[in-house]
């Protein structure tokens, strides 16, 4: 292979991994890796701030199912992108960091833009090293890989000073370093499920982001089919069952886990978003199973009656092995579920139709659905307007559903959607915002237009930070709520001057004509929205 450029020597090797887009910020620390990039023909996609370039590898991997890549350059390079590593680290999603570093040489004598990255970034990623020199850049990037993928997805970090970067050696790249087999759960423990299912009457369960990393995504459908239960699905697990099945329930949740005599948790912790486990949200005789690839978080927080330590799709298809030939008839029980689900529904239906103006949040986020079809891809970046949507809007596979997940990082929204628009091209791209997280990286819509990548965000504008102004007006009344408080902005208006289409709407009926010229537009597009309050979301909290 001869003697070839570190820079080099890291994009052969991503190109090995079938990486087609990097996405980075510039500086001096990492243009020889754009120099090799270009020679093996990946695109060198640029952002405007590097937390984006962050969250675009983490987006691209929630898209694709594979690791993303972010090149980000030394110092504030590495502090700025540090939000984005750690939002993918708390969702559990693969991504491939690399940060500059000034010469090896010149290391602990205060060299331009110096630090200790790799301990900064060790709390958030599941491996943070240095690169010593340039022959040992192929196989630091496939452990990289191997350590990503393995188990718990997540995030590494590796930082290569300039001077292995700009070093020449002969390395070759490595081939079959990493496995995609997953643990399968122990079989012992998938019979004592499967009996406890076929005794019981109520089962039910929630499924969440670990389906979307399984090879075996399909085992939910045949799982079901054997032991129909009401489901629930979250994070990246949104999308697995098509809207219409018959088993998918979106609003009923707190009454199933009040009610069920077997709760299936997959690939959930038992965190905030199930009340830390509290005795008031589950049936008092429920039997708990929890499944996860992290045997260590399995009954954090509640007791659990069966642990299964596996892949999501695997135990899914082991327990409809192990299951009875004949579906159990479950039909009384969906049906009282059903009941619940469509009296939730009914108090979305008035203000689905509503005309009233400032726009309820709920008609905004009913016209937006309208154009959801079967290969869109919706990004949430907001509070409140997005815990509104979330109930509303459902699409129809996996992948195609984005939010921040666990860590609630705001800003997410425009470098989540190049990623995905450069990912999938003929999908058409939405991200809900809120006025809010809009501001955090509004100028990467400059990126995007320059770049000809086309998305279209639809603005909730309620001039506050509602998820948090609600709960300090409770408390601490009017008078005192400080710093929660925006204006009526014209982010369309912003949009216009970097290069998109922007639009202003103030009345419900206008909505969709909107969003349609956005989308004819063809361009980066914001349809920023005037919305009033709702009581929706009434006694949400945002801790």
């Amino acid at each position: 292979m001869g003697m070839q450029p570190g820079g080099h020597l890291v994009a052969k090797t991503l190109k090995g991994e079938g990486v087609t887009h990097v996405f980075t910020l510039c500086g001096g620390h990492i243009q020889a890796i754009y120099d090799g990039c270009l020679d093996e023909g990946i695109r060198v996609v640029d952002v405007r701030h590097e937390q984006s370039a962050g969250h675009a590898a983490d987006g691209w991997a929630r898209v694709t199912g594979e690791p993303g890549v972010a090149l980000v350059t030394a110092g504030p390079g590495v502090t700025d992108v540090v939000t984005g590593v750690a939002n993918a680290y708390r969702a559990g999603v693969p991504m491939i960091c690399i940060g500059g570093q000034g010469p090896m040489h010149y290391k602990g004598m205060g060299s331009l833009q110096e630090m200790n990255h790799v301990g900064l970034m060790a709390s958030i990623t599941k491996w943070s090293d240095t690169i010593p020199e340039t022959r040992r850049i192929p196989d630091y990037l496939a452990k990289a890989y191997r350590i990503a993928t393995t188990g718990v997805p997540g995030p590494v970090f590796l930082e290569i000073p300039i001077d292995v970067l700009m070093g020449d050696a002969e390395a070759p790249i490595p081939t079959g370093y990493r496995t995609s087999a997953k643990p399968a759960g122990d079989p012992a423990t998938i019979e004592r499920v499967a009996a406890l299912l076929a005794a019981c009457e109520r089962p039910m369960a929630i499924v969440g982001s670990q389906l979307w990393w399984s090879s075996r995504r399909d085992g939910l459908q045949a799982f079901l089919a054997k032991c129909p239960m009401p489901t629930y699905l979250n994070g990246m697990g949104r999308g697995a069952l098509a809207p219409g099945h018959p088993c998918l329930f979106t609003q009923s949740r707190k009454y199933s886990l009040s009610a069920a005599d077997v709760i299936l948790i997959f690939g959930t912790p038992i965190d905030f978003r199930l009340s830390y486990g509290a005795d008031h949200v589950f049936a008092p005789d429920a039997k708990m199973v929890q499944i996860d690839l992290d045997g260590s978080i399995i009954g954090q927080n509640r007791h659990i009656t069966e642990g299964v330590v596996g892949d999501t799709g695997l135990v899914f298809a082991a327990l409809a092995d192990a299951l009875p030939k004949k579906a159990a008839d479950r039909s009384e029980w969906l049906g009282r579920v059903r009941a619940e689900e469509d009296r939730k529904i009914s108090r979305i239906l008035e203000s689905r139709d509503s005309n009233a103006v400032p726009i309820d949040p709920i008609r905004m986020c009913s016209e937006l659905a309208k154009f959801v079809d079967e290969d869109s891809i919706v990004i949430g970046d907001g509070g409140d307007i997005v815990g509104t949507g979330a109930y509303i809007i459902q699409v129809h596979k996996q992948g195609h559903w984005l939010d921040p997940g666990p860590l609630g990082t705001l800003g997410v929204g425009p470098a989540f959607a190049m990623a995905a628009k450069l990912a999938k091209p003929k999908s058409r791209v939405f991200v809900l915002y809120g006025d809010g997280s809009f501001g955090l990286n509004g100028m990467e819509f400059e990126a995007a237009a320059r770049q000809g990548i086309p998305f279209v965000g639809v603005i909730g504008n309620d001039a506050a930070w509602m998820q948090i102004r609600r709960g300090q007006v409770q408390l601490y009344g009017e008078e005192r709520a400080v710093a929660t408080a925006l204006e009526y902005t014209r982010y369309d208006k912003m949009v216009e001057a970097l290069g998109g289409h922007g639009e202003w709407v103030v009345e419900p009926d206008q909505i969709a004509p909107a969003i349609q010229r956005a989308l004819d537009s063809g361009r980066p597009a914001l349809v920023n929205v005037k919305i009033g309050q709702s009581d929706f979301r009434a006694g949400a909290i945002s801790v």
